[in-house]
């Protein structure tokens, strides 16, 4: 699955990952390889990029949305700061 990592100001991240955790408004989520097409906000929290299954990068970020179209989930924040 590919992801990009977007804030106003520049491009946070973007590769192929085995999957995201997500911080939505209503809770943690986590999209995989060949999700179903999802648009969601989010909200402030964790953001866990699972580049395989055993590593994994993590964020602190403000609210946002994300779009998983196509095996791409591109998010699109306020701001990040890596943790």
């Amino acid at each position: 699955m590919t992801l990009e990592i977007l804030t106003p100001e520049k491009k946070i991240f973007s590769g192929n990952v085995y999957g995201v955790q997500l911080p939505g408004i209503d809770g943690l989520f986590e999209v995989l390889d060949k999700h179903a097409p999802l648009v969601s906000a989010l909200g402030k929290g964790n953001l866990k990029i699972l580049k395989d299954k055993t590593s994994s990068v993590n964020y602190q970020i403000q609210s946002g949305f994300v779009e998983v179209l196509d095996n791409k989930a591109t998010v699109l924040i306020e701001g990040a700061v890596e943790a």
